[in-house]
């Protein structure tokens, strides 16, 4: 009796190591679900892209932005059509222009009153809001920084600009142009908060020499200044970096230190690089499945 209560026992429950392999593995399956299928990247793409989208603009509006070269007040350090990268970053941490740099900035006073705004198509309007295109329609300006608050700048006709009394050696200056032969100016002093800007192309730059009897008297507000442009970044055969001229480092003339590397990243492509680690993650998290605890 005892063996065929061993035997009909043994016929209903038999020992898990004595089964077939196949009922092991389907019972492990129904107890755990049954693994997630893995995604492929064409279903990951739109999250990639979407992601991407998402950084360059916070990129575009904290970092780094592209503006377009209008004119050829810049001559010829840049010249009309140039893309350039504006550093948006260090203006957060409460710096401000340096003499030397070339600043974009608002219209202060009207500079760019009866100047023509090109109206962009639908692509430009949406590729220039997430920062892969500047804009058409901000009404900025883009001239060099002589002098800072508290400086004294002036220029006369057959002269130098001379800012704290050091003469300003000018290179970068249009070849054949004077200094500022064609509107002379000072001596000034410029207000705290504001900054003294000119053109490169000083014979073709309504720059602030052409604004003094403007409520701002010429001067830009520092809080109207976007941030600084670091590098010319189209077209590729013009590509360069825009330091600081040496003749602003003599004494009693500061130097601002080399913008950082990120300031001279595009936001699209740094909104790509840190999109990529977020979707490989995720992508990686979905093809392992959940952990047995």
């Amino acid at each position: 009796m005892g063996d065929v209560a061993v035997g009909a026992r043994s016929g209903r429950d038999e020992p898990e190591e004595q089964r077939p392999e196949a009922a092991v593995e389907n019972e492990t399956h129904d107890d755990e679900g049954a693994p997630p299928a893995h995604r492929s990247f064409w279903k990951e793409l739109p999250l990639l892209i979407g992601i991407a989208l998402v950084l360059a603009l916070l990129i575009k509006t904290f970092l780094v932005q592209a503006f377009s070269i209008p004119s050829e007040s810049m001559q010829n350090t840049l010249q009309k059509g140039d893309r350039v990268l504006v550093d948006k970053l260090t203006p957060w941490f409460g710096s401000e222009p340096e003499r030397g740099e070339v600043v974009v900035f608002h219209d202060p006073a009207n500079w760019l009153d009866g100047e023509p705004t090109p109206e962009p198509n639908v692509a430009q309007k949406v590729l220039s809001f997430i920062g892969l295109m500047p804009s058409a329609e901000e009404k900025d300006l883009i001239k060099r920084t002589i002098a800072v608050g508290g400086d004294t700048v002036e220029c006369k006709k057959g002269g130098p600009v001379v800012v704290n009394g050091k003469s300003l050696d000018e290179p970068y200056i249009f070849p054949g142009n004077t200094p500022c032969d064609d509107k002379p100016f000072g001596p000034l002093t410029v207000p705290k908060g504001k900054i003294w800007v000119m053109g490169d192309h000083r014979q073709n730059s309504q720059d602030s020499r052409y604004h003094q009897e403007d409520p701002t008297r010429g001067f830009v507000p520092v809080d109207q200044v976007v941030g600084r442009a670091v590098v010319v970044a189209w077209p590729v055969t013009r590509w360069d970096t825009l330091p600081v001229p040496d003749t602003f480092d003599q004494p009693g003339i500061n130097k601002k230190p080399a913008a950082t590397a990120l300031g001279a990243a595009a936001p699209a492509g740094l909104g790509l690089a840190a999109a990529v680690p977020i979707v490989l993650w995720r992508r990686r998290k979905l093809t392992n499945g959940p952990t047995a605890g």
